[in-house]
């Protein structure tokens, strides 16, 4: 499946519609998400590239925030690396123009309701990808010494799950490809990449179920961003 794929269009003008309600009340762009960009989500979905969700800074938590997840059906956290954008990133642009865009990267954590999740792409894709919360830590600029392939990920604080040193790629691929997946499907949804756009990148492990008294932080080098789950 392309980004033409009709169910992909759907979706992402449903999508778009409900930013715009989004962002006319008052919102601030922050940037987008990618999603269902595994081996086996694809493989689920029937598609060939991570879909798009939109970010804005009203769903923004600052560092150290405490989330409540009161009447969220299926809680989940999702441990990520945010990219952003030094640059705009078009459609039909190869993975060489998308690392060069990126300017500086950062941990995430994202917090997602997962409690209608299927594999109907346009629901998926209508429902911004069940997205609810996103955290970001402060961002290092890309530079000698800082590259994006080098970013290795630590996931703290529940007992149960403790990751150390994950390569992203692992799960999701180059990131500047993902990112480029992103640039090719958001004319779709009448927008695109811009420069100071965040993206983050898809959960670097599989989504850990959180419940109340969790606290989680996710880290890349000497940088972090926590999370406490009420």
């Amino acid at each position: 499946m392309t980004p033409e794929d009709p169910r992909i269009q759907t979706g992402l003008q449903a999508q778009a519609a409900s930013r715009q309600d989004v962002l006319g009340t008052g919102a601030r762009r922050l940037g987008w998400k990618a999603g269902f960009g595994t081996t086996a989500a694809l493989a689920a979905l029937g598609t060939e590239a991570p879909l798009v969700g939109f970010l804005t800074e009203r769903t923004l938590l600052p560092d150290g925030a405490t989330c409540s997840t009161a009447g969220w059906g299926k809680p989940v956290l999702e441990p990520e690396v945010a990219v952003r954008l030094g640059r705009d990133l078009p459609a039909n642009a190869t993975a060489q123009d998308a690392a060069q865009a990126i300017d500086a990267i950062a941990p995430a954590i994202e917090l997602v309701d997962l409690a209608e999740a299927g594999t109907d792409v346009e629901a998926i894709l209508a429902a911004n990808i069940f997205h609810r919360h996103v955290l970001l830590g402060p961002f290092e600029p890309l530079r000698a010494g800082v590259a994006l392939s080098d970013a290795r990920v630590d996931v703290r604080g529940l007992d149960r799950v403790t990751a150390d040193q994950v390569d992203p790629t692992q799960l999701l691929g180059d990131l500047a490809d993902v990112v480029r997946h992103l640039a090719d499907a958001l004319p779709l949804a009448g927008d695109g990449l811009r420069a100071g756009d965040v993206v983050i990148t898809g959960s670097v492990i599989p989504a850990i179920a959180v419940v109340s008294g969790d606290r989680v932080e996710v880290a890349i080098g000497e940088t972090q961003v926590t999370v406490a789950i009420a």
